[in-house]
């Protein structure tokens, strides 16, 4: 764009030679809107402006001249073969206001524009003949260029008018390369010679100049910062996400999370993450529609001389060019070399590749989204979770350990009518100007003294959870200098735990040992509780997971009465400040009473060599008795009483895949367990890995079958201290 001229004053849409109603310094080609979207009076901005909530009035006051309302889009989208993006670029500069008349004038002037400078199929030759007539004609299309070796002149592309060798000047390309590397969106002024047209393969097109349709200045993170103030981190959210033209009020939880973990690649260097999932649920419209530092890579083949660099003449790849190169349609992906593939893991761990002896360094991120054909929970039975990614890559565990996030496309619904926002959200522009200089930044030092990762992590591991809690805080706290709260550090850390182990459970699949130990977990400060991180497909609402569970929570299996069988169960406690245990289930089962009463008396009297220096009556537990059976009375369930009461009060999970039998006497003796191969069973039936049991079972559990006995690890305890050291997680 030329210098001096600032895109974001607020202002009223003024008139010169791009605005004017006539625009007289080049032909009109007229193309009227199908729905009449800008002209007629019942779709006027005014009679069809959305109810305008909190997050709206803070956006437009810390936002002025920043925000366009979303559904402004939606207008001309899909009448003009244009991305989203720029025509959010014409917005923001005509229509970035709240006032219903200023917009209005606006949206003409867009409507205006579009129509006389977009290129719809079959008016190709009339923007040909107008700028033969005229001398010249403006247009907005992707422009590329090429070097054309005969003549040695670099000549352009203009894939709307399907002109392949239009004449353009040596300096417009060395100022803007990426026209080299696949071509960007621009507002071309296309001229006509007719004296060359006249010479023998003269080329008659030329390009007399060009303007990026992108931000004109880059000092926009100051604004970005200071308006982030005015909001709380869930409005920020919202905000955010309505940005890219999606209403997180019609969005779950885990879909917000999932719009959120999309944007990391766009503010984190050399993020590369991968997102499968069902069809349909706008998994490359963020790289294709909302900026244009995103490249979007189809199905098919992918040379190496486009990705990285061109021997022949040293021509950087889209690696160099792009913040993010998006690979969409993954599974039918390949490179034009056997090491393709090789070239690009390299790529993925150091950002560096080679060209001869040198080595060639780039920021750009490695984004791989695809389709499953069947569901989650069916992907998983029939083979990994990243099954659809090409042959040369889908069993490479070297490959996947690349991977920093996987991010759930099976958590995001596929997009209707009812997920757009008619709010307001930042322009693309804008907002994809913002992330790309977030990039120059780093969130990484927040996570030093405030979070303690756990031992299961490796080095890799370790940097893709740092890499991916840096992008996320970047996201929600722009402003290097703002103090991040432990609540969004917290959420931080969860998502881009959840989002490693998903790439590790599929290492873990393919049956590298190297990979066995997926318990992912945290500490929250020095002293904090360690907090394991699970990935929800692979859990089982009422079977027993291989993750611990959080402190204070323990699975137990109650061998029954005469009138009720055995059943699984789940214990929850917590504590604060006070006495006694309170039992939150309403009424409470009268054998349930008796057990948290005999885990509760002998909590107290064995103390000391349960919980050290731990005072219990000092403490006021919660208890929570959650049945997964027909069984509700939860008798004979002493021991996991007291093994969750000491569990919360150290605050240390037990181990996972664990589940605990047994019941007390005051005396603190363990009752016998008389049906011990029926509990075994049971565990294995409800996907327990390992079972403790009283010593006294073991005689009976020489009747477990073989097949059986071969499933489960059963550990038996003499006390009650020897069954707490064993189920406490190492």
């Amino acid at each position: 764009m030329p210098s001096g001229q600032q895109r974001w004053e607020t202002r009223k849409p003024v008139t010169n030679d791009d605005q004017s109603p006539s625009e007289p310094d080049e032909p009109s080609v007229t193309n009227p809107p199908t729905n009449g979207a800008a002209a007629s009076a019942e779709n006027s901005p005014s009679s069809t402006h959305p109810l305008l909530d909190a997050v709206d009035a803070t956006a437009a006051h810390a936002f002025e001249g920043y925000v366009v309302r979303k559904d402004l889009v939606r207008r001309f989208k899909g009448q003009y073969p244009v991305p989203t993006y720029v025509i959010e670029f014409l917005l923001g500069r005509y229509c970035a206001s709240t006032d219903p008349a200023d917009i209005a004038e606006g949206l003409a002037i867009v409507e205006r524009q579009l129509g006389n400078r977009t290129v719809r199929a079959g008016e190709e030759e009339l923007f040909k003949h107008k700028a033969r007539d005229a001398g010249a004609v403006k247009i907005i299309d992707i422009i590329a260029a090429r070097l054309d070796a005969k003549s040695d002149t670099y000549v352009a592309e203009l894939p709307s008018l399907r002109l392949k060798d239009i004449r353009i000047d040596d300096q417009l390309v060395k100022d803007n390369d990426r026209m080299l590397t696949g071509g960007f969106y621009a507002e071309v002024e296309l001229e006509y010679d007719a004296a060359i047209a006249q010479e023998n393969g003269g080329r008659p097109f030329g390009v007399r100049s060009l303007r990026e349709i992108q931000l004109s200045t880059r000092d926009v993170l100051e604004t970005l910062s200071e308006g982030r103030k005015a909001f709380d981190v869930e409005q920020w959210k919202t905000f955010l996400i309505r940005s890219i033209g999606i209403e997180p009020s019609a969005l779950s939880e885990r879909a917000r999370d999932v719009m959120l973990l999309r944007m990391v690649p766009f503010v984190e260097r050399n993020f590369n993450a991968v997102e499968l999932g069902p069809r349909g649920t706008g998994k490359s419209h963020l790289f294709q529609q909302v900026s244009p530092y995103a490249h979007l890579v189809s199905g098919g083949k992918a040379t190496v001389a486009r990705m990285f660099v061109n021997n022949a003449n040293g021509q950087r790849g889209l690696v160099c060019q792009y913040d993010v190169v998006c690979f969409d349609e993954i599974s039918g992906v390949s490179f034009d070399q056997k090491d393709g593939v090789n070239i690009m893991k390299g790529y993925m761990e150091s950002g560096e590749f080679s060209r001869g002896k040198e080595s060639i360094r780039a920021d750009g991120g490695i984004v791989m989204v695809g389709n499953f054909d069947v569901d989650v929970s069916h992907q998983q039975r029939i083979g990994h979770l990243l099954g659809p990614l090409p042959p040369e890559m889908r069993n490479d565990t070297a490959f996947m350990d690349r991977i920093h996030a996987y991010v759930p496309g099976w958590d995001a619904p596929k997009l209707s009518r009812v997920l757009f926002t008619d709010h307001f959200g930042l322009v693309s522009d804008f907002l994809s100007e913002c992330w790309s200089q977030l990039r120059n930044q780093s969130r990484v030092s927040t996570m030093h003294g405030r979070v303690q990762l756990g031992g299961a992590l490796s080095g890799r591991d370790t940097t893709a959870v740092q890499k991916t809690v840096s992008g996320l805080l970047k996201l929600l706290h722009p402003d290097p200098e703002d103090t991040v709260p432990d609540e969004s550090l917290e959420w931080a850390v969860r998502l881009a735990l959840e989002s490693r182990r998903r790439v590790k459970e599929q290492q873990k699949r393919i049956g590298s040992a190297e990979f066995r130990n997926t318990q992912f977990s945290y500490h929250m400060g020095n002293d904090g509780v360690e907090r394991f991180i699970v990935t929800p497909e692979l859990q089982s609402q009422d079977g027993i997971g291989g993750d611990p569970l959080d402190p204070g929570q323990v699975w137990a299996i109650s061998p029954g009465r005469q009138d009720e069988g055995t059943g699984l169960y789940r214990l929850e406690v917590t504590e604060q400040p006070g006495s006694g245990v309170k039992i939150l289930n309403q009424p409470v089962p009268a054998p349930f009473r008796e057990s948290a009463k005999m885990g509760e008396q002998n909590l107290y009297a064995r103390a000391k060599e349960l919980v050290g220096d731990r005072d219990p009556r000092a403490h006021e537990f919660s208890l929570q008795l959650r049945a997964f059976d027909a069984a509700k009375s939860g008798a004979g369930l002493g021991v996991p009483v007291l093994m969750a009461l000491s569990s919360a009060l150290l605050g240390k999970s037990l181990r996972g895949g664990l589940v605990v039998v047994g019941a007390l006497n005051l005396g603190g003796s363990i009752d016998p367990v008389f049906n011990a191969v029926a509990v075994a069973e049971l565990a294995i039936e409800k996907g327990a890995t390992t079972l403790l049991a009283p010593v006294s079972c073991r005689r009976q559990m020489v009747d477990l079958s073989d097949d059986m006995a071969a499933k489960i690890d059963i550990r038996y305890y003499t006390d009650a201290r020897d069954a707490l050291l064993k189920a406490l997680a190492d």
